[in-house]
């Protein structure tokens, strides 16, 4: 027997006319829907008169369902999965299924629709060349001060998302690790009440009230204007470091960190200092 499809769907990110006919044609022809939240997912569904039957599925119940979607889908039934708003799988449920999906040779089709950091990203004004979609940010400081570490040094457009009760932390952390920047925050993106800030890191760090704090935020950020450091100025920087008494593993974190550079470079060059010495 021939598996069914399925068809991961993109669903509008606050106007409901963006959502596309292909998208309203397979969400009627499939036998089922597997939506976020069946609630909000009902009020799409009315709009475009879609009798699909929906079944929940999310972060919480993602593992616990596939196997019963597998199985649909094995039997040649076609299946849609749909998000609250935009593309599911982009910082939103939808991985493992595909992964799952794929690995028992079931056809995954992704229709293009609606998302938000690619409106942000065009409306920003910044470099559109390349750019590096982050997402979300890791909830654990560890994990975020790691990832923020690496992403200070790249030189691409970067984009993050952000809620509305962490926005006023992560600007602050970003401009600590990152330095100054121009960044565009977006909120509401397709909404009636769509907005843009466009200005430097420091200027919505000390001005943060200016930003009407409700709907999901995007964050574009200009990338790394990275100056080249000759040697001899290095080892000029880490020598006054060592005048501080400090080792060499935090001379080396310190000053790749400040300088957005490679830690390793610092570090070598710090070793043979201390050597030599």
């Amino acid at each position: 027997m021939k598996s069914g499809i399925l068809y991961i769907v993109p669903t509008p990110i606050g106007n409901l006319e963006d959502m596309t006919h292909r998208s309203v044609k397979i969400l009627k022809k499939v036998s089922l829907i597997g939506a976020e939240d069946t609630r909000n997912s009902q009020i799409l569904l009315e709009h475009y008169d879609i009798k699909t039957p929906l079944v929940s599925y999310h972060k919480f119940n993602e593992r616990a369902r596939i196997e019963h979607l597998l199985e649909k889908l094995q039997k040649g039934n076609d299946i849609a999965i749909i998000s609250d708003a935009g593309t599911p799988g982009i910082s939103d449920p939808a991985g493992i299924l595909i992964k799952e999906a794929i690995g028992n040779s079931v056809q995954v089709i992704t229709l293009p629709g609606a998302t938000a950091f690619i409106p942000a990203l065009v409306s920003s004004g910044l470099s559109m060349e390349r750019f590096y979609f982050v997402g979300f940010l890791p909830e654990k400081h560890a994990d975020r001060r790691s990832l923020l570490d690496t992403l200070a040094r790249v030189q691409d457009t970067l984009i993050i998302y952000e809620a509305p009760h962490r926005l006023e932390e992560t600007l602050t952390i970003i401009h600590k690790y990152f330095g100054e920047r121009r960044v565009c925050i977006s909120r509401e993106i397709s909404k009636k009440f769509e907005d843009h800030y466009r200005n430097e890191l420091s200027y919505f760090v000390t001005n943060f009230d200016e930003i009407t704090l409700k709907g999901e935020f995007v964050l574009v950020l200009e990338g790394a204007q990275e100056k080249e450091y000759t040697d001899d100025e290095l080892i000029v920087l880490i020598t006054e470091r060592f005048h501080q008494n400090k080792s060499v593993s935090r001379t080396a974190r310190e000053l790749a960190q400040e300088l957005k550079i490679s830690r390793n470079r610092v570090y070598k060059l710090a070793l043979q200092i201390k050597k030599d010495t």
